[in-house]
């Protein structure tokens, strides 16, 4: 039989769209997230059922009669004539043996994958990444083989998208952190030494993203917030946080502050409400007793007859 039928191809083919899936969803491409995640399904599947038995790889439709003979390892064809059964069955033929469980999430990302579901592949991939962890963590314990031998440095990030102890924040935070962070490292890859080192150093020319909507602060005439500098939770660097103060804070103290926004130039992770970056970890370094490289306090003031209005103007 062909080796690219055997058990050690499907096995490393699987880890390949794999990896290549989880890259993909760490940088917003969704459709390819898909793709390469429906094939990694697809092929780790197809390993299992190659480690029961090859025949299983049969397609019964319209397949060639010879192929059973051929995946009996009785009969010599030509790899042009090589037809394998397709995904869905694969995986049906998987839940019949009671390795899979039912499962309409990963249905839909087969059918995103083939281009066969009638919606939007990246409003729908998007959320999907954890369906692509428990699926495959299921066929890698019937095959015996460790998730690590798997996932080798997206282990972190698969178990945390599969932890039902963390809210649904913590663990997409989690997860773009840790994609954050190898997005950063293999920037470096092949590099001098020290070039990373000298980039979390190195202050960044770009200009942090942030909405500068106004705060009114009560019985005030003035809109604030603060821009600090605190470590980012992926690469260590220095990343610009957006603070802004709440109801009862006084902006002297720093204490009582919302951590509203994070923007990491480095390694380009951004968290975009306070509860984001609660979730991240990131400390408040007006209250940490750690110095902040910098700190701007932005306040705008009212002109007297628009006081109280909208469309305030920069004093």
């Amino acid at each position: 039989m062909d080796d690219s039928l055997s058990f050690e191809s499907f096995l490393e083919g699987a880890k390949k769209a794999a990896h290549r899936a989880v890259d993909d969803h760490g940088r917003g491409e969704y459709d390819e997230f898909a793709l390469h995640g429906g094939v990694a399904v697809e092929r780790l599947a197809k390993a299992v059922l190659v480690s029961k038995n090859p025949v299983y790889l049969l397609e019964m439709r319209n397949g060639n009669p010879d192929m059973l003979l051929y995946l009996g390892g009785h009969l010599e064809m030509s790899a042009d004539k090589v037809r394998t059964v397709g995904a869905k069955d694969t995986i049906k033929r998987l839940r019949t043996l009671g390795l899979l469980p039912s499962d309409s999430q990963l249905d839909l990302l087969i059918e995103l994958r083939n281009g066969t579901a009638h919606t939007t592949v990246g409003d729908q991939a998007k959320v999907l990444l954890p369906t692509l962890a428990e699926n495959i963590a299921a066929l890698l314990s019937d095959i015996d083989l460790p998730e690590e031998a798997f996932w080798g440095r997206w282990t972190s990030a698969m178990n945390m998208a599969v932890n039902k102890q963390r809210s649904a924040i913590e663990r997409d935070v989690g997860i773009r952190i840790r994609q954050a962070r190898h997005a950063f490292d293999d920037r470096f890859e092949g590099l001098p030494t020290g070039a990373k080192e000298r980039a979390l150093t190195e202050p960044s020319p770009e200009r942090y993203p942030f909405d500068v909507s106004l705060f009114r602060a009560p019985a005030e005439d003035h809109h604030y917030f603060i821009l600090a500098t605190t470590e980012c939770p992926a690469c260590s660097g220095t990343a610009a946080l957006k603070l802004q103060p709440t109801m009862k804070a006084e902006i002297k103290l720093g204490r009582q502050m919302v951590l509203e926004e994070l923007h990491c130039p480095l390694c380009h992770l951004s968290l975009h409400t306070s509860a984001e970056v609660h979730a991240s970890g990131a400390q408040n370094p007006l209250a940490s007793g750690r110095p902040t490289h910098t700190v701007t306090v932005t306040g705008f003031r009212l002109p007297e007859p628009y006081r109280g209005a909208t469309d305030a103007q920069a004093g």
